[in-house]
């Protein structure tokens, strides 16, 4: 899609008076729901204007009633896989199983759509599920007793991490089958085998490197995070001066 900036209507009159070809009606859900499927099915090179078009049984130049350009759907994509992480996820009250719960549907929510992580989990999309999930989480860090530069601090390093994680996973997911499956027998065919008179360390872990290597580091960084993290509010408790300053919420600690 080129910018077209001036085609672009308001949310209310978006909706198609007539089906499409294949009668459905045109919405922005639609239209999102059918680039993550063809991102899933086809790649990246599935995200074009007359590939949605096609896929979607409309002319093309339909869609830019609903989007200015490839760009602008993709911040669309971005806030929709942000928006399934916060769909089921409900909060216990007790910050640290909360966002590592968060963390971990953040990180599956990548790997369900590899194509679509790999291309938007470094986006700030500034919508309604972004908005939501950076309310939430500096939300339940605040109500966790953190002074506010810390509670915006960790949630810096939280989200970063699991966006980080998901597009290092999603990526090595996105990659065809044969070349995941001889970089994970990289590990046995090379470093398993590594003298321990030239390489001693790694022929010492050699068995625990063939075991985790071949899976997501993302749940230990995760847990590494939230150890540091339960360190930091205990250090603010003892010494409320340390944090440089900030309000506090008035919530419960966990």
């Amino acid at each position: 899609m080129t910018s077209a900036d001036d085609r672009v209507v308001p949310a209310a009159a978006r909706r198609r008076r007539r089906p499409t070809k294949t009668g459905v009606v045109l919405s922005e859900e639609l239209i999102v729901q059918t680039a993550l499927r063809l991102l899933r099915e086809h790649g990246a090179d599935a995200l074009t204007v007359r590939r949605l078009g096609l896929a979607l049984g409309a002319d093309p130049s339909a869609l830019y009633r609903y989007f200015r350009d490839t760009d602008d759907l993709l911040l669309a994509i971005a806030d929709e896989l942000i928006g399934r992480t916060l769909r089921d996820w409900r909060a216990t009250g007790v910050w640290r199983a909360d966002l590592r719960d968060l963390g971990l549907r953040i990180h599956a929510g990548a790997l369900a759509h590899p194509q679509a992580a790999v291309l938007s989990s470094y986006r700030v999309t500034g919508r309604v599920h972004e908005i939501e999930a950076v309310e939430t989480i500096i939300g339940v860090l605040r109500g966790a007793g953190f002074p506010d530069p810390d509670a915006v601090r960790i949630y810096h390093a939280f989200v970063d991490q699991a966006l980080a994680f998901a597009a290092l996973d999603a990526a090595s997911v996105a990659l065809p089958r044969a070349a995941r499956e001889a970089e994970a027998g990289v590990w046995r065919a090379m470093y398993a085998r590594l003298p321990a008179d030239s390489h001693p360390n790694i022929a010492a872990t050699a068995h625990h490197l063939v075991r985790d290597m071949g899976r997501s580091a993302y749940p230990s960084a995760l847990d590494l995070l939230l150890s540091a993290a339960a360190a930091r509010l205990a250090e603010a408790e003892a010494d409320p001066g340390a944090s440089g300053g900030g309000s506090r919420s008035p919530g419960p600690s966990h």
